[in-house]
């Protein structure tokens, strides 16, 4: 079973899929798929037979059609087609392997019994990445495919890398929840598609009570403890793949529920706070009790939606927030949606002094 400091919050609303990633590519097999398109059910056989004893995973088709099926069902690093097949030759299957949205590169290599140089030259025009000649040596055919397995997983290999660095970009790596700039990229999203269908959002801004006196008085390593935990429990307390969790400050969570209205993100809350108050958190310094305060702000209505910026329902849910430290902590104190507003510059400093 895994620790509190080991679970991450991935829950992320549906948008750029560059940032929100946030899903990574899983990791490809020892072995490499080659699709192998003949018409000529004896040369088929013998490059497959080929293939498998080099220790490719081999999948077959008679012609370009068959193989774009094939490809839809099972997504293969290398396609080896003949150029001259009935329907869809193996110039017509370049381009359309060219024209799809592929999870990965495919490396298309020709093979046929052209061999002069505008033969050449027009498969590599049509997207073809390499060129043998039917009747190559065994030697040479295997040589050109462990090529194009070699460019495949470079290929995979950097896809992966870059999408790590997206979601390292945009996620908190000490809690796994997600960080300030996603908050502010994607609230605004959440904002808008509430108002595409007129239905209600609720943010709770999470401070935990007292941090620095865990910092201070049991060490960092327990005050990270105490935030993974927290990040922890709070995913347990929401929907998954529907509401999220953004670590903004030292000991300050943003968590965003889309659809959720005022009554609805109060439950919520609540059930936050009475689980982390119920339930002392396990620490290097021994176990912790552990309380939040929550403001709360949501939007419910088609006006409300209408007039609110993601900015006001931030400063609003901060505004109850530090209402909740005023009255003593450990407690939820929610906004009603007519009150989403700019805090006034008095606000600001009477929160500023509220720690």
């Amino acid at each position: 079973m895994q620790s509190e400091s080991q679970l991450a919050i991935q829950n992320t609303p549906t948008q750029d899929p560059d940032d929100s990633a946030i899903t990574l590519l899983s990791d490809p097999t020892q072995r490499c798929r080659v699709l192998l398109v003949d018409d000529d059910e004896t040369v088929r056989m013998q490059l497959a037979a080929l293939l498998q004893m080099a220790g490719y995973d081999v999948y077959t088709a008679e012609s370009g059609e068959e193989a774009l099926r094939v490809l839809d069902k099972t997504p293969c690093q290398i396609v080896l087609t003949d150029w001259q097949m009935p329907d869809m030759d193996g110039l017509a299957l370049c381009r359309n392997l060219r024209l799809r949205d592929n999870t990965g590169y495919i490396y298309v290599l020709m093979l046929t019994v052209r061999s002069s140089r505008r033969d050449v030259l027009a498969g590599l025009t049509a997207g073809a990445d390499d060129y043998v000649i039917k009747g190559a040596a065994a030697e040479e055919i295997l040589a050109r495919l462990h090529v194009g397995r070699r460019i495949t997983h470079l290929e995979y290999s950097l896809r992966r890398s870059n999408l790590e660095n997206r979601q390292m970009s945009v996620t908190d790596p000490l809690t796994g929840a997600r960080n300030r700039r996603y908050l502010m990229k994607y609230l605004p999203c959440e904002l808008e598609r509430s108002r595409r269908y007129t239905h209600p959002l609720a943010i709770l801004s999470c401070d935990i009570d007292h941090f620095k006196r865990i910092n201070d008085g049991f060490g960092h390593d327990a005050g990270d403890e105490v935030l993974q935990a927290v990040a922890s429990r709070a995913g347990l307390c929401i929907r998954q793949a529907v509401d999220w969790i953004a670590r903004v400050g030292g000991e300050e969570f943003v968590v965003v529920l889309p659809e959720t209205s005022l009554t609805g993100g109060c439950r919520v809350a609540q059930r936050l706070r009475e689980t982390l108050a119920a339930n002392p958190i396990a620490t290097c310094a021994g176990p912790l009790v552990v309380t939040v305060s929550i403001g709360i702000a949501a939007l419910d209505t088609a006006a409300d939606l209408k007039t609110a910026s993601a900015t006001q329902l931030l400063s609003t849910a901060d505004r109850y927030l530090y209402e909740s430290k005023r009255l003593g902590r450990d407690r939820v104190t929610a906004a009603p949606a007519a009150h989403v507003v700019s805090p006034t510059p008095a606000t600001r400093k009477a929160n500023n002094e509220v720690h």
